[in-house]
């Protein structure tokens, strides 16, 4: 991994998908310990593992200095207030995704 390797990493199933989901959390954790960028976008249901005690992974990602991006719009779909997400968490719209998609060097994970 070169520096200033960037990475978009988009889970959608969210803890009740099963394990899949904590090893996708690991794999940006693991991203973030070795000094990549990281950003961790949560849709659709994928949102699960930002709510506080659901997920230790995403406190890890964050104590690396990855970012953990929470959609709006699957919070209001999931009756989810921000103020359940864990602390560190950032509330995004889509703008800010396709703001994050275009930067040259990104590379995207969906899951």
């Amino acid at each position: 991994m070169t520096a200033g390797t960037d990475f978009l990493l988009v889970e959608t199933g969210g803890p009740d998908a099963g394990p899949a989901c904590e090893r996708f959390v690991g794999d940006a954790v693991r991203l973030a310990a070795g000094a990549a960028g990281v950003t961790l976008l949560l849709l659709e249901n994928g949102i699960g593992a930002a709510v506080r005690g659901a997920r230790p992974g995403v406190g890890a990602l964050l104590r690396h200095g990855g970012e953990l991006w929470v959609d709006s719009f699957s919070l209001r779909q999931r009756a989810v207030l921000p103020a359940d997400l864990v602390s560190g968490a950032r509330v995004v719209e889509m703008t800010d995704v396709a703001e994050r998609l275009l930067r040259p060097g990104l590379t995207a994970v969906w899951h």
